[in-house]
């Protein structure tokens, strides 16, 4: 890490000499889109003909060699039309990148006669794959086409399709998104090219970074694009990589249009319906009046205002299924099979999930455009949790079959009510230029990333029994089975009585504003067609605070459950468990309302909110310069980005001290800490292209991954009485990583690819949980410590490593006879090992690191019809790490199938048919060596149908 005047010098000397190269090519010509036409027959080229661009207007006429040039032409789609003589054009679809030329070589039939019967249509994935082809670094590309075929509802479900990517879930949806077998907190995501801030902050491995992508519909989204390897343009905050979701936007052709999407459904697991509403609209409006009658325009200048609008909406009430269970941990005295507890878990979620937003553009020509652009996704749920719980002594005597009989088991009925929202809001003004010569865009945003529980009400019926219970959780791990020797049942209500009772909120909120501008200056050093030289700076200013409120209680009101539960008994996890009628949440609430016989844990409650507050701030401010050129088939782009990172974390020293006459207090003291460092990341990417669809690349880059605002908070929970203390760790230094990309490409027609890359990642200072032992002063807020304490925090180790490789592969087979030509397969692969020190002397793979993830699709294409059988396997993986490797966590292989099928009516209309979970896959974790069972769930199968329809 350098010091800071080191790296504020580094940083201006970076800006100097951009500045330099940016006087000594100020005067070089831009780029845009070029090529030859040709006739097919013997490759001579067609001179004069008449090459348009229906989106703009912009045409040109061939030279004696057939070639032709537009200049200046913002990146996007469009449609070249190209006329010879007086025959029918013939068009061609064409994706023009950012700030680079196009090569685009048209290949016509020899007989002008014949060229009236001629289109060339392209498909978007096509356009997709094209941008993925001349990218300078490793990406890949998924667009709103190729998402909607399967039953994906939100942005993680789409992205897991993608090779290198793996997704954790929860409550039956994608939440969270791992590149490469690296932790989702270590996963850079942008909206619309702005970073954004985490919503539901209880990421897997606590940093809280990670971006929640069940919060961001599938229906608001253009595109998505992965970055594997980034660009020093490009935020370095992408350890595993970069998940770009593009909003979506008005045609090039500028025509008004409208799409509509209506769905409804089931899930037979409760059986429960599902609500699906789509809408997009948008168009070019404002200007000339002099437009033709078919309403396309041929300037900008006609049309130079520009609006799209899209909302999405989907609600569902899914049910989930839960087995969970703890161990007594007590080996080799206690069997390791067993039972401290075992939990029968009933839920029922109501979640309404949103997105909306839209853009407003001024563009009154190709060279000039500015835009202010909204949007706010999320969804607010609901969740009713009904739990069995039976509770064992730990002592159990061991039967000659494996099973157990344990004497002193009690039970519990517990119900949780609990509501909460998860939002993010962007707001988004810039613009960018054409100057000649000089190109800059610009831009100014505002994000907000929130979670807010307004209630969390458990209530907790005992049943103190006690009771004889004979279990096996041997025979069949994920369906153990028990039953009551003596003592009573644990389905009998009037067993029960209310003796527990609490309550908590939580709000939790980032916001953040961030600033960037940069500078594109096409350059002719060498013959590389798409040359230039680009630099910028950014600025990004995040605020994270967070409250909550604790509300526990010494007494309750001793409500008998055979007046709080209702209905018939529940049967439930296929029809394997009993749980008893449910416990009825409005008559709980009433109860606590009116709060007779609840006598609250003031001041517990009050150093409890005083822990949880916390108010941080990081400020991110970056410079970068890179260089794109080339020489023949090598296409080269190097550079260098500087980050300066400036932390302040504020929260509360809180102790609990207890005096001799058994009084306990709270003594709470303010603490903050800051966190400066700086930070360079060098990048080299080679591209070669060995043949017009075979491209090798290598490449090096580097990235970081700054640690949590849970991991480097300020709050200290002093423990005199548990002899404890936990603590954040503001020293924390971030985790950098040393990039190294290997990859051939071979680009096939109609979209598809076949490819086979390896990687390598060099991880410095991976941030992981620590347990020490400190000695404190026997006073102030340490009072009541006599000897050494255990520390609970985070720390730095000094290493850690990831290497792995891709396979990817996709083809149509368009030449197969008849009905067959409608086929398709897609199929992609990744392998990842990794290693670092779990524990002083133990190596484990990094968490969330799966040894194999693999994606295989079969597709149907034809005459209107589009159907697709997709599957998707992840390995296991470390999911939480544990005191010893007995107690460690892990997520155990899924393999799950997806259905979806539509049909194109008209030209207009289609109908769709999807089914999500064919497979009903478990999420299943386990703990230690021996693969205990501690949680198994499931969720049936989803199913949708509905209509879409586009003007």
């Amino acid at each position: 890490m350098l010091r800071k005047s080191q790296a504020r010098q580094a940083c201006l000397l970076l800006g100097v000499s951009t500045s330099f190269v940016v006087q000594v090519a100020i005067a070089a010509s831009s780029g845009g889109l070029q090529g030859h036409v040709q006739s097919e027959q013997d490759h001579r080229p067609l001179a004069n003909a008449r090459v348009e661009i229906r989106e703009t207007g912009a045409s040109t006429s061939t030279a004696s060699d057939g070639g032709f040039a537009f200049k200046d032409l913002p990146p996007g789609d469009y449609t070249l039309a190209i006329t010879v003589g007086k025959q029918a054009a013939v068009e061609q679809a064409v994706h023009v990148d950012d700030a680079a030329v196009t090569t685009r070589d048209i290949t016509l039939a020899s007989s002008t006669a014949s060229l009236a019967s001629v289109t060339v249509n392209s498909r978007r994935n096509d356009i997709a794959r094209a941008k993925q082809e001349v990218a300078p670094n490793m990406i890949n590309v998924m667009t709103a086409e190729e998402i909607r075929k399967l039953p994906d509802v939100n942005a993680g479900e789409a992205v897991r399709r993608v090779p290198g990517v793996s997704l954790e879930s929860d409550t039956g949806e994608g939440r969270f998104v791992n590149i490469r077998g690296l932790d989702a907190d270590l996963t850079g995501t942008t909206f619309g090219g702005v970073r954004l801030p985490p919503t539901n902050t209880a990421s897997p491995f606590g940093g809280g970074r990670a971006v929640a992508f069940d919060s961001i519909p599938a229906g608001i989204i253009g595109s998505i694009l992965v970055t594997k390897t980034n660009k020093p343009e490009q935020d370095a905050e992408a350890l595993g990589g970069t998940v770009e979701i593009t909003p979506k936007s008005v045609p090039l052709s500028g025509k008004p249009f409208i799409e509509a999407k209506l769905g409804s459904g089931i899930e037979p697991l409760r059986n429960t319906g599902i609500k699906e509403l789509g809408l997009t609209f948008g168009g070019r409006f404002g200007g000339s009046d002099n437009v033709p009658k078919d309403g396309q325009p041929v300037a900008y200048s006609d049309h130079p205002f520009s609006f799209i609008g899209t909302l999405s909406y989907y609600e569902d009430r899914r049910g989930v299924d839960d087995l969970e269970a703890s161990y007594v941990d007590g080996q080799p005295v206690v069997p390791d099979k067993a039972f401290a507890s075992l939990e029968q878990r009933y839920y029922n979620y109501h979640r309404k999930r949103h997105g909306y937003g839209g853009e407003l553009a001024y563009e009154p020509d190709a060279a000039n455009k500015w835009y202010v652009r909204y949007y706010d996704a999320g969804y607010t749920e609901t969740v009713s949790r009904n739990r069995l719980l039976l509770n064992f002594p730990g002592n159990p005597t061991v039967n000659a079959d494996g099973s157990f009989t344990e004497q002193g088991v009690s039970f519990d009925k517990t119900l949780r009510d609990e509501k909460e929202t998860i939002d993010t809001k962007v707001f988004t003004i810039g613009g960018k230029n054409d100057l000649g010569g000089m190109k800059i865009d610009y831009w100014l945003a505002h994000t907000v990333g929130s979670y807010d529980k307004p209630y969390d009400y458990n209530s907790d019926f005992s049943n103190p029994g006690p009771s004889t219970v004979n279990y096996n959780n041997t025979a069949s791990p994920n369906y153990p089975t028990y039953n009551i020797v003596s003592g009573g049942s644990p389905l009998d209500t009037s067993a029960y009585t209310l003796t527990g009772f609490n309550n908590g909120t939580q709000q939790n909120t980032t916001r953040e504003w961030s600033t960037a501008a940069n500078v594109t200056i096409p350059t002719h050093f060498t013959a590389a067609e798409n040359e230039e030289i680009k630099f910028g700076a950014a600025a990004r200013l995040r605020k994270n605070t967070q409250t909550i409120g604790a509300f526990t209680y010494s007494a309750v009101p001793a409500i008998p459950l055979s007046q709080a539960a209702g209905g018939s008994s529940v049967t439930y996890y296929n029809d394997h468990y009993q749980n008893g009628p449910q416990i009825n949440q409005d008559l709980i609430r009433s109860a606590y309302q009116s709060g007779v016989g609840f006598v609250q844990n003031t001041l517990a409650d009050a150093a409890t909110a005083a822990r949880g507050a916390a108010d941080n701030k990081e400020n991110v401010y970056a410079l970068y310069g890179q260089y794109q050129f080339g020489f023949g088939k090598l296409g080269i782009l190097t550079g260098l980005r500087a980050e300066l990172t400036r932390a302040t974390f504020r929260g509360n020293a809180v102790s609990t001290q207890t005096d001799s006459s058994g009084n306990t207090t709270y003594p709470v003291q303010p603490v903050s800490a800051n966190s400066n460092y700086s930070n360079f990341f060098p990048s080299l990417q080679m591209r070669y292209e060995f043949a017009p669809s075979l491209v090798g690349r290598a490449i090096y880059s580097s990235t970081i991954a700054r640690p949590g605002f849970n991991q480097t908070s300020a709050a200290i929970n002093i423990n005199p009485g548990g002899d404890f203390v936990s603590q954040g760790n503001p020293g924390l230094k971030p985790t950098t990583a040393d990039n190294i990309d290997l990859s051939i490409e071979h680009y096939l027609s109609q979209g598809g690819i076949a490819s086979f890359g390896v990687f390598n990642k060099s991880l410095s200072n991976y941030v992981v949980s620590k347990v020490s032992t400190q000695t404190f002063p026997n006073d102030g807020l340490f009072a009541g410590f006599t000897g050494p304490a255990k520390v609970f925090t985070y720390d730095n180790i000094s290493s850690a490593r990831v290497y792995g490789a891709e396979l990817n592969y996709e083809q149509r087979f368009h030449g197969l006879p008849g009905l067959l030509s409608g086929l398709g397969t897609s199929f992609n692969w990744t392998w990842v090992h990794s290693r670092l020190e779990i524990r002083p002397g133990e190596f484990q793979s990094l968490p969330s690191t799966s040894k194999n993830t693999a994606n295989a699709t079969l597709f149907y294409e034809r005459n209107g019809v589009d159907m697709r059988l997709a599957a998707y396997y992840v390995g296991r993986n470390l999911f939480g790490v544990g005191s010893s490797a007995a107690t460690d966590i892990y997520s155990e292989p899924r393999f799950s199938m997806d259905f979806g099928a539509s049909y194109a009516i008209r030209q207009n209309y289609s109908i769709y048919l999807n089914v999500k979970n064919l497979t009903n896959t478990a999420l299943k974790f386990t703990e230690g060596t021996e693969n205990r069972p501690i949680q198994r769930e499931t969720y049936g199968k989803t199913i949708q149908v509905g209509v879409t329809a586009s003007y």
